[in-house]
């Protein structure tokens, strides 16, 4: 799936959208370089929960939490940066195990970081400037999970007025 982001706007809306699709659980790398929108596109998932309050990239923390609500449900969001990570085996001493089990919502910007300790993710997001303004998104499955996700995300695009029209 690809997508035209002209704006911040759009950005969060792609990310409401993911997040609704997302039900609450699921593991998503979201890469591009500084700048791209990571953070952005997360603020959107974290609003689909009804976050309200400021979403700031976890650069020096590493992981973010949220404890956040689904149709009264308990939603567990771990929002994760590794830009800054030195070696994946970090993830071993923050417990990044048991914060990226299963049953848990994760996004993970700058994923290769990480690479060779994480798992794959059930969908990647590689977001880039466009040529002219705004982003663009691709998105794609890697698991199963991933395959129904991207079903629903879909769904969730087509139905969403303020994406309209961005469809690569």
């Amino acid at each position: 799936m690809q997508l035209r982001l002209d704006d911040e706007d759009r950005q969060v809306a792609l990310g409401e959208c993911l997040g609704r699709a997302l039900q609450g659980r699921g593991r998503v790398h979201l890469s591009g370089e500084l700048g791209a929108g990571k953070t952005t596109l997360a603020r959107g998932v974290l609003r689909a929960y009804g976050h309200q309050g400021a979403v700031k990239s976890p650069t020096y923390t590493l992981v973010e939490p949220y404890e956040l609500s689904l149709d009264g449900a308990l939603v567990t969001l771990h929002h994760f940066d590794l830009y800054r990570l030195g070696d994946p085996e970090e993830l071993e001493f923050i417990g990044g195990r048991d914060l990226l089990a299963e049953g848990h919502l994760c996004l993970v910007e700058w994923a290769e970081r990480g690479e060779g300790w994480l798992t794959p993710p059930d969908l990647e997001v590689a977001l880039r400037h466009a040529e002219t303004e705004g982003r663009e998104a691709r998105i794609s499955a890697a698991t199963t999970l991933g395959e129904a996700l991207l079903t629903r995300l879909e769904d969730e695009v087509s139905r969403d007025q303020r994406l309209a029209g961005g469809k690569a």
